[in-house]
């Protein structure tokens, strides 16, 4: 889930997938990485976070995770 979103923010848009399907896992990710961005994205009811730039054996080891956990 990308936070920077054009018409609704990725957290609020991550709150209402979690209304509809708490199960549904969502990883955020944002280029605009500051200290507090994975604890705001975790309370917001993201189940995981990334940076930009995307290092893409991180993202394949938290998709997995999910995947097959």
């Amino acid at each position: 889930m990308d936070i920077q979103l054009p018409q609704m923010d990725g957290l609020e848009t991550t709150q209402k997938i979690k209304a509809i399907n708490p199960d549904i896992p969502v990883i955020a990710q944002t280029a605009y990485a500051l200290y507090n961005d994975c604890d705001i994205c975790l309370k917001n009811g993201c189940d995981d976070y990334v940076a930009k730039p995307l290092k893409k054996n991180v993202l394949f080891e938290k998709i997995n995770h999910y995947i097959y956990k």
